[in-house]
């Protein structure tokens, strides 16, 4: 019996729970990501400028970093070169939402 009643209210919980969390956190959750991606692109464009022509550290550190930065060297390039819409800019300025 209980366990019967338990498998019901199982997904319901979950469903109320994803409820709550889309509106109060999601938005936050996306704004830390949306940080966290562009504080990674702004450390590898320090250490690994020169990949795209503009040397800002020494190479002895970023030979150092190297093994920890290949898997996402070519997405970060795809990303750093990409064109961008002067509406992309939009979050970087206050009051424009």
């Amino acid at each position: 019996m209980i366990a019967r009643i338990r498998k019901t209210l199982t997904p319901t919980w979950r469903a109320a729970c994803e409820m709550i969390y889309g509106a109060s956190g999601y938005e936050w959750a996306l704004a830390a990501r949306r940080q966290r991606a562009q504080t990674e692109h702004l450390f590898m464009l320090i250490t690994f400028g020169d990949l795209v022509g503009l040397p800002i550290l020494p190479p002895y550190y970023t030979l150092r970093l190297l093994p920890f930065v290949v898997p996402v060297v070519q997405s970060w390039k795809r990303s750093l070169l990409r064109e961008r819409d002067w509406t992309d800019l939009g979050d970087l300025i206050q009051g424009v939402s």
